[in-house]
């Protein structure tokens, strides 16, 4: 048993008792006297009035005070849920990851549909059903600018009239 290491009713102390009540950690120091003179009261250890003089608060306040801790602490009661907990980042991450990949393969079968319809003869039926509007070249022409136009018509103009100077 020497070559054992020390048990835990026998750390700290050294006298082989533990330490009795539970071992509560964070919370500030306001918080935690807040709490322990709400337990005393509703332990029956003293009255509210003498609740809110400690604290230094109206039997008002103190009241609201302890429905406070009450309603923290039935809460606190509620069965979690099991296994482990979603990260909302990490499941934006993986969703994004996921439509990446759909859309990757999305494009792939739309190749492979395009390839099979030509090798089998139906190339134009599903051209224009797969056209994506704002992509592409659009069917319309561009409408020329009025410059354009004057400058062929000069130009137009120019080869009409050197065959009547020379003749």
């Amino acid at each position: 048993m020497s070559n054992e290491s020390p048990t835990e009713e026998t750390k700290g102390n050294g006298r082989g008792r533990r330490e009795q009540g539970p071992h509560l950690k964070g919370g500030s120091r306001d918080a935690r006297q807040t709490a322990a003179v709400v337990l005393e009261t509703l332990a029956g250890a003293q009255s509210p009035v003498e609740s809110a003089g400690v604290l230094g608060v109206s039997a008002a306040r103190y009241y609201m005070i302890e429905l406070r801790a009450l309603r923290g602490l039935v809460e606190a009661c509620e069965p979690r849920p099991r296994g482990p907990r979603v990260n909302p980042a990490l499941e934006a991450e993986r969703l994004q990851k996921d439509v990446a990949r759909l859309e990757k393969d999305l494009r792939r079968q739309q190749a492979l549909t395009r390839a099979t319809q030509r090798a089998v003869g139906l190339v134009g039926l599903t051209a224009k059903a797969e056209k994506v509007p704002g992509r592409g070249k659009s069917g319309r022409r561009r409408k020329p600018t009025v410059r354009g136009l004057r400058a062929a018509q000069h130009l137009k103009s120019e080869e009409g009239e050197k065959p009547s100077q020379e003749g």
